[in-house]
């Protein structure tokens, strides 16, 4: 028996639709790659003693990855709300490109998506994080402070945009 935690937070049930598409897509995609991963289990099935079977093994685990992917996007994809208005004004709301500069002069730029389509390679940041949420409702040239664990930082606005959703 593991150690027990705490049931995670919940997290905001909004998303961008390109965002949707993209979960609808990989939904998708993990249902053919599971077809081919029970073909392969069961070849490997068939060939004879299980339990030093390695090729068993690795497929039985990649299934239950498939699994446990497939069950989460199937409850998950139903309770988002997909966001399809740009909002109007000149503040920080949810789909913003905001690019802001820090203390030490360095610029940065965030998008604020849903928790679900947050990517750090893309510097898509969740609506849940503490500089999205410390960025909600701000304008250009706002000052926030941002304490992210012991560091406080602060955060000038420099730009905000919104890009046409589809």
């Amino acid at each position: 028996m593991g150690r027990w935690r705490p049931p995670a937070a919940r997290s905001s049930a909004y998303i961008t639709p390109a965002g949707f598409a993209v979960l609808q897509q990989e939904l998708k995609d993990l249902w053919l790659r599971r077809r081919d991963v029970v073909t392969a289990l069961a070849a490997a099935a068939a060939e004879g003693d299980r339990s030093e079977n390695a090729e068993y093994i690795y497929r039985k685990k990649e299934l239950g990855g498939l699994d446990y992917r497939i069950r989460y996007l199937q409850k998950r994809l139903p309770v988002l709300n997909v966001v399809r208005d740009t909002p109007r004004g000149d503040a920080v709301y949810f789909g913003a490109t905001v690019e802001v500069c820090d203390d030490a002069g360095d610029t940065h730029s965030y998008r604020i998506v849903g928790p679900d389509e947050a990517d750090g390679k893309t510097s898509s940041i969740s609506m849940d994080s503490p500089i999205a949420r410390a960025l909600l409702a701000k304008r250009v040239d706002d000052e926030i402070a941002v304490r992210i664990g012991d560091k406080t930082t602060a955060l000038t606005v420099l730009s905000i945009r919104y890009e046409a959703q589809s």
